[in-house]
């Protein structure tokens, strides 16, 4: 019998991230919560202080230029999730996790981009008094994929 997780991965990343060091956090989040792989788009940090365990050498990293070179790049048969406060945007609570997928978080401060919010297959939000750090916000996401496999 064939294990129903073999073909199950996922990335995920962040567009014109304001600070290395979110990065670096969610990145070791990333690492420790079962990520295939990492990617920023926009701006680039190459090492984090807070990427205590090295997860750039440990996990493949990409970087694309901008939006549109990102969702070009998109492996075939990949759900694109945005991470975002909006209306349209399904709980986290109840959203069934793609097998294959890349979750995207914008910036605290200006989210995800209009194209990137248009493009999403899905967006996703979760209860929240204000917005949250970008790598708490990645890193709530990852865990609520562990604890509800993906059944799609």
């Amino acid at each position: 019998m064939m294990d129903n997780f073999k073909n199950e991965y996922f990335g995920i990343g962040i567009q014109n991230g304001k600070t290395p060091e979110n990065l670096g956090v969610l990145w070791r989040s990333a690492q420790n919560l079962g990520a295939s792989f990492i990617f920023t788009i926009g701006n680039r940090y190459a090492k984090q202080a807070c990427d205590t365990h090295n997860a750039v050498k440990a996990m493949p990293y990409y970087h694309y230029n901008n939006f549109e070179d990102f969702y070009n790049h998109l492996p075939k048969g990949t759900r694109l999730v945005g991470v975002e406060l909006t209306e349209q945007a399904i709980p986290l609570e109840t959203f069934n996790h793609p097998r294959r997928c890349v979750y995207l978080l914008g910036a605290e401060d200006h989210g995800l981009s209009k194209a990137a919010i248009e493009k999403s297959h899905f967006l996703v939000k979760f209860k929240s008094q204000l917005s949250l750090n970008v790598s708490v916000a990645g890193s709530i996401v990852m865990y609520d994929r562990g604890i509800n496999k993906p059944r799609s």
